[in-house]
């Protein structure tokens, strides 16, 4: 009989005492109380309401937002791991992100705000016109939401979940997918944000406490440099030489462990393509996804998304201390376990034969916190999914309504827009589910290099093209749907083979052709962005400029003019012409049928008051919990003033001078902050 696996042993569920329990019930009911409380004081019946919080945010709601919807349960099983198996240099894809959420800020957002968008896709509507771009990037970011970034979460926190509780996966991932899915149908982005806020202080405070534990373990900072390189498995030697061997490299801790910036040629993370290639992933994900950018969009002003920014990249340094080195740390104290190399021997402690890096941290939180604390670090866990799974669930139906729905359905009213938004989310935890037997059977020992190598693949066309549209005037529709094809095109036959023939591992090597798989993937993705600003480039010297009277506050040179544009979505303002008189006649037709359902209701009113009553106080209890209350109703039509007021105020950049500094003269100590670590740790 085949020796079943510690992680899926209920026997070996560490978390099971009411002290565990006891903290992780008060977590679960502060994340529902801050959930409904949001709920009470927020507009969740209208498009920008629900989607972006009717842009009312402050700043530290918005950092902490950020921060949260970035850090999910893959930086916590994927960084410790990754830092278990080669050391520091993992933390540059942290550290990297400090610099890219400034020009997020700074560069990225005042155009995104003056164009008054609510989607990335939208943008790339208003900019180049036509339809092709838009519906390109909403159906590539939906795929690369579910395939990637859910799976990746949703794996990474079941492999905390089995190793702590011993749960069954399908139980515990569907348990945690109703909780989240239901503040996020029900709250919007603003419920979103704060729930965040909470449980950015819960995962901060609970790896803050483990990171303490761990120190203290191993014998302090120091004794981390002093005992890592020695943290090697006791058994090394093949059971059957006939089917592999085992090489030394394969178990010793790498020469350049302690290393940030490592060899350009010959190592895992080449400088360069640190510095180039990874820039450009952030720059993907930091500054066009629609997961992190709809949350600065929300923002009250300009300066309170650059002091989130910021707060969120003084967030981003700490992954290092509460992530990475723990991780290391859990190598030196049970290397037989963490660094197992014998891929029999694997498959008995994690459960899969590539290699179980990825326990590391939850092998700290059940081996050295006490009762209580236990359960405080698996509320973490559960926050960084739950936040994570949250966000990505509210962009991606903000992207399917905004871009598609409303694509096919012109006429669709605004709350109509509002049910098909929360249908989707619900439609995607479906899909989810469903994509867990994938997710189970993923290779956990490559986890954070998945993610990553598919942004590289993917990404970086998409980061060509919005840095193009931003500051060259010159780009056309034609070269930006061309370089987004091609650069596709590219990624693809790379991402294809490699997938074919599998990234392999240390005794088993990929057996992809060198000249195809040979290039690290950070370096791939800097020549990709390069290929497509070419093709982008290219093409639109070779046909007819988009004239300026159509780019006023949609580049970054023309951000603040005051001239009248004239977008070429021409299309679109005649189809919201068309949808409003459909909605003025709705309107006509629903006071009408009021008028006679009300002369029905006196008639009826003497026979059933109490039925009438009762049904009444359930349709409105309902009707608040998903938003759609009296706040659902068709707003009143706002006159020619009052929507110049409104698209004034959405649109504003300007700044109060002083504020301003402020924000300006911390952007630079973070970045002399970030400079010096980067040097500290070269």
């Amino acid at each position: 009989m085949e020796e079943e696996s510690p992680v899926l042993a209920p026997e070996r569920a560490a978390i099971n005492n009411p002290a565990d329990i006891s903290v992780i019930c008060f977590y679960f009911l502060a994340v529902i109380g801050v959930g409904l409380w949001s709920m009470c004081r927020t507009n969740r019946g209208t498009v920008r309401g629900y989607f972006l919080a009717g842009r009312n945010m402050v700043w530290w709601p918005i950092g902490a937002s950020l921060f949260a919807s970035n850090i999910g349960s893959g930086h916590f099983v994927g960084l410790a791991g990754t830092g278990a198996a080669t050391g520091l240099a993992v933390a540059g894809f942290e550290w990297n992100a400090l610099f890219l959420v400034l020009l997020l800020g700074w560069l990225f957002v005042p155009v995104y705000l003056t164009a008054g968008v609510i989607t990335m896709p939208q943008y790339l509507k208003k900019r180049f016109g036509g339809r092709r771009i838009r519906l390109y990037l909403s159906v590539l970011s939906l795929f690369m939401y579910i395939f990637t970034k859910i799976s990746v979460d949703m794996f990474s926190g079941a492999v905390f979940i089995q190793q702590a509780l011993g749960w069954n996966i399908y139980v515990a991932v569907i348990a945690l997918l109703i909780i989240t899915t239901i503040y996020t149908v029900t709250g919007g982005l603003a419920a979103l944000m704060f729930t965040d806020t909470i449980q950015s202080f819960v995962m901060i405070g609970g790896s803050c406490v483990l990171m303490g534990f761990a120190f203290n373990a191993v014998g302090g900072y120091q004794a981390v440099f002093d005992k890592y390189m020695q943290a090697l498995p006791r058994r090394t030697l093949s059971p059957n030489p006939a089917l592999y061997n085992i090489s030394a490299s394969c178990y010793l801790p790498r020469e350049d462990s302690f290393q940030m910036m490592r060899d350009a040629v010959v190592s895992d993370m080449p400088w360069p393509a640190v510095i180039l290639g990874l820039s450009i992933n952030s720059l993907w994900y930091w500054c066009t996804d629609q997961v992190i950018v709809q949350r600065c969009l929300a923002g009250k002003n300009l300066t309170h998304v650059k002091a989130g920014c910021i707060l969120c990249g003084y967030l981003k340094l700490l992954p290092m201390f509460l992530m990475v080195m723990p991780g290391m740390i859990s190598r030196i104290l049970y290397p037989d376990e963490v660094a197992c190399v014998i891929p029999e021997e694997c498959k008995r402690i994690c459960g899969t034969e590539v290699g179980c890096s990825n326990i590391a941290y939850p092998k700290l939180v059940v081996s050295l916190m006490p009762s209580g604390l236990r359960g405080l670090m698996l509320a973490v866990m559960l926050a960084a999914l739950m936040s994570s799974l949250a966000s990505i669930f509210n962009s991606s139906g903000t992207l399917f309504t905004m871009d598609i729905y409303n694509r096919l359905r012109p006429q669709a009213s605004d709350k109509e827009l509002l049910i098909v938004g929360r249908v989707w989310i619900l439609l995607l935890v479906g899909v989810s589910i469903a994509w867990i037997p994938v997710v189970q059977a993923a290779q956990g020992g490559q986890l954070f290099d998945y993610i990553q190598s598919v942004s590289s693949y993917l990404a970086p066309p998409i980061a060509a093209i919005f840095l193009l549209g931003l500051f060259v005037k010159r780009v056309n529709e034609q070269g930006a749907f061309w370089g987004l094809v091609g650069g596709l095109a590219i990624g693809m036959a790379r991402m294809i083979p490699e997938f074919f023939y599998g990234t392999g591992s240390c005794l088993f090597p990929s057996t992809c052709p060198r000249l195809i798989c040979g290039v690290h993937y950070l370096y791939f993705a800097f020549i990709l962005f390069c290929l497509t600003a070419t093709i982008a480039v290219g093409v639109s010297l070779c046909t007819s400029p988009i004239p300026e009277k159509h780019l006023h506050r949609l580049v970054f040179s023309l951000r603040h003019s005051k001239e009248e544009r004239v977008d070429l979505d021409t299309e679109e303002e005649e189809e919201a012409k068309q949808r409003e008189a459909a909605r003025q006649r709705r309107r006509e037709h629903a006071e009408m049928e009021a008028a006679r359902n009300g002369r029905l209701e006196q008639a009826l009113e003497v026979e059933a008051p109490k039925a009438a009553a009762s049904s009444g106080r359930l349709r409105r209890c309902l009707g608040w919990f998903c938003g759609m209350a009296a706040d659902s109703q068709e707003q009143p039509e706002l006159s020619p003033e009052e929507k110049a007021e409104e698209l004034r105020r959405l649109t504003d950049i300007t700044e109060h001078p002083t504020w301003r500094r402020v924000v300006n003269i911390n952007a630079v100590v973070m970045m002399a902050l970030a400079i010096f670590l980067w040097g500290y740790y070269a």
